[in-house]
């Protein structure tokens, strides 16, 4: 029996809140079971330098955990002078994953950031940061449509994630710490709506994972991410 007694395909507690950000265009906090995440979308009124004159715009994401989101305090990465590398390709796969569903050209020439602060970890903070980083996009895209700066459909599809992996031999469904730290095999899955794929990250760690077992997860991701997709659908309404 896993830790949590969970069933193989059955994912933690999931709940999407938005507008919990009274500042930011968009907002979402985000909870895994007992990882939760703070999603932010900012509007910037300017494109990176690479897109100037281009008249597309831009998505693209920044990740960061807070001191005691894990069993032991980390430091502060700003205190450090440089981030991580985990934190860099976590951001990245944010910003790529959110990106896979937005019309560039129909923002403008302009930047979104989305914020995702892991207030408290418990296995799965990158999958959460995407699944609710989306609710914050869609939040700032509809305010950029109620002020006129958005005039057609900017996002093409839902994006969520989800993890899966194989715990003592099996296929399992959105692993939590205890899970993920004894895993054989850890995966991520970035899905659209639609379910296309739009990114996988796989590791062995133990034996090499087989044809069959990677069949396995992404029918349980499948899975997972058709019930995100549908809390996303009525956290916006």
């Amino acid at each position: 029996m896993r830790p949590s007694a969970r069933a193989n395909d059955q994912m933690r507690n999931v709940t999407l809140e938005p507008g919990i950000a009274k500042h930011a265009e968009g907002s979402c906090l985000v909870k895994f079971g007992d990882t939760h995440v703070r999603c932010t979308a900012s509007l910037e009124e300017t494109a990176p330098p690479f897109l100037r004159g281009t008249g597309k715009g831009w998505v693209t994401a920044e990740y960061g955990m807070l001191p005691r989101a894990t069993h032991e305090r980390m430091r502060r990465e700003a205190a450090q002078g440089k981030q991580s590398g985990r934190t860099q390709e976590i951001q990245r796969l944010i910003g790529r994953s959110l990106r896979a569903v937005v019309d560039l050209a129909a923002l403008g020439e302009r930047q979104i950031v989305i914020d995702c602060d892991v207030i408290q970890a418990d296995g799965g903070t990158r999958t959460a940061s995407i699944t609710g980083g989306y609710v914050a996009l869609a939040h700032c895209i509809e305010f950029m449509k109620k002020t006129g700066m958005v005039t057609r459909p900017a996002l093409k599809d839902h994006v969520a994630a989800v993890s899966c992996g194989i715990w003592k031999g099996l296929p399992v469904l959105d692993l939590d710490y205890a899970e993920d730290s004894s895993a054989e095999t850890d995966a991520n899955f970035v899905l659209t709506g639609a379910g296309g794929l739009v990114e996988i990250q796989g590791t062995a760690e133990g034996a090499p994972f087989n044809d069959d077992e990677l069949s396995a997860m992404l029918k349980l991701a499948r899975k997972g991410i058709g019930e995100l997709v549908a809390l996303q659908k009525s956290a916006l309404g």
